[in-house]
């Protein structure tokens, strides 16, 4: 965007990756759904479509804003007019440096653990994002014991009714074939001769598009299909490692069955996991995908940069932080504008493509000294993607995010087929969540953009009966 802003200026994009990643088959489903692929692409493609951009592959040691300058790690500096911070965000570990934990963000950790998994007879998943729920459904012959710290499964997308409606894929035996993968795959030249250590390596890959399990192999030892056992409302409390956990003399749990009495385990795993409800469980491994933490190392050093409570670099409405001529977008920042009432920060693909872009506006207005008006795509929090299989959308306040008690929820289910929550605060919808081919999500959008008084209707707003779509038409 920068480049088509500036033709004749020179981008430079510094990065630490070799590849870069594309947005590819994209298609805007609804004013402020959008669909695309995430593709990883050699750096030459980008600086043959725009000749005005440079690509440094190399990491930024240094930020030093009073000079204007960026220094990286291969001992150059670049000066620079106006600089755009979109360094993402890395995994939130359980534990740091436990060879046996695996953070899960990236494509080169998908790869490490695809080929731990390959050994695997029984792993740990803690965490209850978007990645544990992909990765705990893609994973057969292998048990998976599955610790959450809430009562249901995916609760940043969901509530306890879309988990139960999602639950019974988790322990249907087979699988529909999946869907073809639509990106081709560049493996970094040089990465496999050196034989990576399996934990997660300190140099950050780049971040994981929404179908990232898509063409790996995701199979353990065992000739079975889904082994899922959930442990919910508990934590990791500790980890030990084998030696340790003999010197306890405690009892860890074989996979527990059915309803009969938890046995102890006669096998010894070579790490062990504590939960704060008293349950020990030894495994192969520990997959963290407890969510990530803006990557801002670098970049606060001697730069008086306002800090958000998530840890992101603040920006106001035009993506601008608080250092002359630094803009900040995606992972690495924190929304510090007062927010439409049905848009939420969230850090995923959708919104990092669309601050990327805002912010290549916002620079550009910045550097000609022009008004501009704040993107629509931050008037309604709009997220698509797949879950088991099934399309998942999800709108506005979908979990009635800080909209207190003053609310109810309207619900339509039929199972195995689609699930449809309404939230409604006054007669007015703010949010919505549909799983399943619904078609209704262009409706609902309207509806919730536009706030009006839908208490006349009551009930009937989610009667199967009613055409709705025509209805608002």
């Amino acid at each position: 965007k920068l480049a088509a802003e500036f033709p004749s200026e020179d981008i430079f994009l510094v990065t630490a990756s070799p590849v870069i990643k594309a947005v590819t088959n994209f298609k805007q489903v609804s004013k402020t759904l959008e669909e695309f692929d995430v593709e990883e692409q050699p750096s030459s493609l980008l600086e043959k479509r725009y000749p005005n951009i440079r690509v440094i592959q190399s990491a930024v040691k240094q930020l030093r804003s009073d000079e204007h300058k960026i220094y990286t790690e291969d001992g150059k500096e670049y000066m620079y007019e106006k600089l755009c911070l979109c360094a993402g965000a890395k995994p939130k570990l359980i534990v740091e440096g436990n060879p046996y934990v695996l953070g899960i963000r990236d494509t080169d950790s998908a790869q490490a653990f695809q080929k731990n998994l390959a050994e695997a007879e029984r792993i740990v998943v803690v965490g209850n994002g978007g990645i544990a729920l992909e990765l705990v459904y893609e994973i057969r012959g292998c048990e998976v014991i599955w610790a959450i710290k809430d009562k249901a499964i995916g609760n940043t997308f969901f509530d306890a009714g879309a988990a139960e409606f999602l639950l019974p894929k988790l322990t249907a035996e087979s699988q529909e074939t999946p869907i073809e993968c639509k990106r081709t795959k560049y493996t970094v030249e040089g990465s496999e001769e050196k034989g990576r250590p399996t934990g997660a390596s300190d140099k950050l890959g780049s971040a994981l598009g929404p179908d990232w399990h898509e063409g790996l192999h995701l199979k353990g030892t065992k000739e079975f299909s889904h082994k899922v056992h959930i442990e919910v409302l508990c934590e990791v409390k500790k980890i030990h490692l084998q030696q340790e956990f003999i010197q306890l003399q405690q009892t860890s749990l074989t996979f527990p069955k059915g309803d009969k009495n938890v046995e102890a385990d006669e096998v010894l795993w070579p790490v062990y996991v504590e939960l704060t409800n008293g349950k020990i469980y030894g495994c192969n491994f520990i997959v963290s995908a407890t969510g990530v933490v803006p990557n801002v190392e670098p970049f606060l050093d001697g730069n008086n940069f306002a800090v958000g409570e998530d840890g992101g670099l603040k920006v106001d409405k035009h993506m601008h932080t608080s250092v002359p001529d630094v803009f900040a977008a995606g992972d690495i920042c924190t929304a510090a504008w007062e927010p439409s009432p049905v848009w939420h920060q969230m850090r995923l693909w959708t919104q990092a493509r669309q601050m990327g872009w805002y912010a290549a506006k916002c620079m550009a207005a910045d550097a000609s000294g022009e008004s501009i008006d704040m993107d629509f795509s931050f008037e309604l929090f709009a997220h698509i993607t797949k879950f088991f299989n099934y399309k998942v959308v999800v709108l506005g306040k979908y979990n009635a995010q800080g909209l207190g008690s003053e609310h109810e929820l309207m619900l339509r289910c039929t199972k195995g087929h689609e699930y449809i929550k309404v939230v409604m605060q006054n007669g007015r919808m703010m949010g919505a969540v549909l799983i399943g081919d619904t078609d209704l999500e262009e409706t609902f959008e309207n509806l919730i953009l536009n706030q009006m008084d839908l208490s006349a209707y009551g009930e009937d707003l989610l009667n199967p009966d009613i055409d709705i779509e025509d209805y608002f038409d």
